[in-house]
């Protein structure tokens, strides 16, 4: 599943950050912000227009993406308690 594809509030793990191009500059400043695999993710909010952008936290981080940019990020939800 794609992290723009997750419901809010639904804890998952980053599996992978798809490269589009060698050397891609988005996918590689998505693992600088801390999207690698085994961390823990979450969709906290969206924005008002077309749901753009994505309120995401990582571990204990939370950033702004583009759907375009966390379509790229691939995760494993976590099972209901």
């Amino acid at each position: 599943m794609k992290l723009s594809e997750l419901p809010r509030r639904i804890a998952a793990t980053v599996e992978t950050v798809e490269d589009h191009s060698p050397n891609d500059s988005i996918a590689r400043r998505l693992r600088e912000l801390g999207f690698v695999h085994g961390e823990r993710v979450e969709v906290m909010a969206a924005g008002p227009l077309s749901a753009e952008p994505l309120l995401v936290q990582v571990g204990f981080t939370r950033f702004a993406l583009r759907r375009s940019e966390a379509a790229r990020i691939r995760v494993l939800p976590e099972p209901a308690a």
